[in-house]
């Protein structure tokens, strides 16, 4: 469900800058921002460099890239 919500020019600008920096449209720069912060929010353990770490793996299991780990 969509929803307009207020956003300030500031946090719009630095998204429109980041997200084109990463292919993302701004709104979903917004999105991928409230993900990250979400996740953080709930697990304050947890390093930045890990949730997006995590948020790869499951984007890459989705797609169906992944192969079996072997412990030696």
């Amino acid at each position: 469900m969509a929803t307009a919500i207020k956003l300030s020019d500031a946090l719009v600008s630095d998204a429109m800058i980041n997200g084109k920096a990463q292919h993302r449209s701004t709104p979903k720069q917004i999105e991928y921002w409230a993900r990250i912060g979400k996740i953080a929010d709930e697990n304050p353990d947890l390093p930045l460099g890990f949730i997006k770490g995590i948020l790869v793996g499951m984007e890459e299991s989705k797609a169906g890239a992944v192969s079996e780990y072997h412990f030696n």
